[in-house]
C-alpha cells in the first residue's frame, strides 16, 4: 500500500500576494507602448520649467553654455527641429519592423516588439529632447544679443539630451537589426515562456497532487461573463477568500487561454443561491482580455512558437530550419515540464477546505499543442519528423512515469527515416 501525500492547505496570509498584485498592476501600467515615452515627455516638460529657475542658484560654471540669448535661441530651435525629424524616422523604422515581424513570423509576436524597452526609451529620449528644447525656448527673453537672463543650465542640458539621443539612436539601430533576426525572435518567445513556467511553479506548491474529497454542498448558481474575451489570468487567492467568506465552492469552467463569449457561464458556485452579485464577484477575479498575453497563460507561449514554425513551413516561405529552431525551444520548455507530475486544480483555504476549482492543462495537452500542427505541416519535410522524433525520444528518457503513455503515443506517429507521418 503506497502512501499518498495529503492535500497541502493554502499557506498563511503573507505579504507575497499583495506584492504580486502590486507587481502585476505595475507591469500592466507600464505595458502599453506609449507609457515610457509619455513619462519621458512629462519629465522633460517639468525639467524645462524648473531648470531656468535654478540658473541664479548654480551661477555660471565654466562648463555651462555661455553664449548670448540669440545663440541660445538658435541652439534650442535647431535642436527641437532636428529631434522631431529624427523621431519620425525612428517611428517609421519601428512600424516597418512590426510589419516584417507580422508577415514573416506571426501577428502574435508583435507584442514582444511593442514591449521592447530599447525602442520605447529611444522614442522617449527623442521626444523629450524636442519638448525640453521648446519648453526652455519660451523662457529666453527677447532682448537682442544680451547674455542677461540666458538659461545657461537649461541650454547645456538640452545639448546633453542631444548627445543622449545620438547614443540611443546608434543603440537602437544595432538593437533593431538584431531583434528582427529569426533566432532572436524565437529565443525571446522561449525566454518569456520559461520565465512564466518558473513563476507558475510557485503556484504549484499550493495545489495538491491528489484530488481531495469534495463535500456535497446544497444549492448551485452560475456566474456569467460580463464581457467576451480570453481568460488571461485567475486570481485564485481572491476567489478562495470570497468563497470562504460565503462558505461556498467556486468552479471556474474555462482554462487559461480559452475564449469566453459574453453571457456564457464562466463559473459554477456550489452551495449558493441565485444571486446576480456572483457575476461581479467572479469577474473581478477572472480577467478576460481582448487579446491573449503571457500574464499566466503558458499555452500562449506554445502557440506563438508553433505559429512561427507553421509560417516557416508554409509553401510561400519554405524554411524548415526556422521551424526546427522553434522545435528546439519547445523541446527545452517541455523537458522542464516533463519531470513534474500533473497537479489538481483544487485550491484550498487556510483551513484546508477546497474552495476553488480551476481547469488545469495536462502535459498531454501541452504535448498535443507543441507537436500535432507542426508534424502535420512538416510531414513532407526531411528535418521536421526527424527533429520531432529526437525531441520525443529525449522526453521519454527524462519523463516521470505519469507522462510516458502520452509521449510514447505521440512518438509512434512520427517516422523520422521516411520523413512522413504514419
Amino acid at each position: 500500500m503506497t502512501a499518498t501525500r495529503p492535500p497541502t492547505p493554502a499557506p498563511a496570509p503573507t505579504m507575497r500576494p499583495q506584492v504580486d498584485r502590486v507587481r502585476r498592476r505595475l507591469r500592466l501600467m507600464l505595458g502599453p507602448f506609449w507609457v515610457v515615452p509619455a513619462i519621458w515627455s512629462a519629465a522633460s516638460v517639468a525639467f524645462g520649467l524648473l531648470l531656468p529657475q535654478l540658473d541664479e542658484v548654480v551661477g555660471s560654471p565654466a562648463l555651462l553654455f555661455n553664449g548670448s540669448a540669440d545663440s541660445a535661441r538658435s541652439v534650442l530651435s535647431t535642436t527641437s527641429g532636428a529631434m522631431i525629424s529624427v523621431t519620425g524616422l525612428v517611428f517609421s523604422i519601428t512600424i516597418v519592423v512590426l510589419q516584417l515581424a507580422s508577415s514573416q513570423f506571426s501577428p502574435r509576436v508583435i507584442a514582444t516588439f511593442l514591449e521592447d524597452r530599447v525602442t520605447q526609451h529611444t522614442l522617449g529620449v527623442f521626444v523629450a529632447s524636442f519638448l525640453f528644447s521648446l519648453t526652455v525656448l519660451r523662457s529666453i527673453p527677447d532682448r537682442g544679443s544680451t547674455e542677461e537672463g540666458v538659461p545657461e543650465l537649461a541650454v547645456t542640458m538640452s545639448f546633453l539630451l542631444v548627445l543622449a539621443a545620438v547614443a540611443m539612436f546608434l543603440a537602437f539601430i544595432q538593437h533593431i537589426t538584431q531583434s528582427i533576426a529569426v533566432s532572436t525572435v524565437i529565443r525571446r518567445v522561449g525566454t518569456q515562456t520559461r520565465a512564466l513556467l518558473e513563476r507558475s511553479r510557485e503556484r504549484r506548491t499550493t495545489l495538491p497532487d491528489v484530488a481531495p474529497e469534495l463535500a456535497a454542498l446544497e444549492g448551485q448558481t452560475v456566474a456569467t461573463a460580463r464581457r467576451s474575451g480570453y481568460v488571461d489570468s485567475i486570481d485564485a487567492g481572491s476567489l478562495c477568500r470570497t468563497a470562504a467568506e460565503q462558505e461556498v465552492r467556486i468552479e471556474v469552467l474555462y482554462p487559461l487561454g480559452s475564449f469566453v463569449p459574453e453571457g456564457a457561464t464562466l463559473a459554477l458556485v456550489h452551495g449558493a443561491r441565485a444571486d446576480p452579485a456572483w457575476d461581479d464577484r467572479v469577474s473581478a477575479c477572472v480577467r478576460l482580455g481582448a487579446d491573449r498575453s503571457m500574464e499566466q497563460d503558458l499555452t500562449f507561449g506554445f502557440r506563438r512558437l508553433v505559429d512561427i514554425a507553421e509560417r516557416a513551413l508554409s509553401p510561400g516561405v519554405n524554411d524548415p530550419t526556422t521551424a526546427v529552431q522553434a522545435i528546439d525551444e519547445l523541446h527545452d520548455i517541455l523537458r522542464r515540464m516533463v519531470r513534474e507530475t500533473t497537479v489538481v486544480g483544487i485550491h484550498l483555504d487556510g483551513d484546508g477546505i477546497p474552495r476553488v476549482l480551476t481547469q488545469e492543462w495536462t502535459f498531454g495537452q501541452y504535448l498535443d499543442l507543441a507537436v500535432d500542427e507542426i508534424a502535420h505541416w512538416g510531414a513532407d519535410s526531411i528535418q521536421i519528423p526527424r527533429r520531432l522524433a529526437e525531441m520525443l525520444t529525449d522526453l521519454e528518457v527524462a519523463s516521470v512515469p505519469e507522462h510516458l503513455p502520452a509521449i510514447r503515443a505521440k512518438l509512434a506517429h512520427v517516422e523520422p527515416a521516411g520523413g512522413h507521418l504514419r
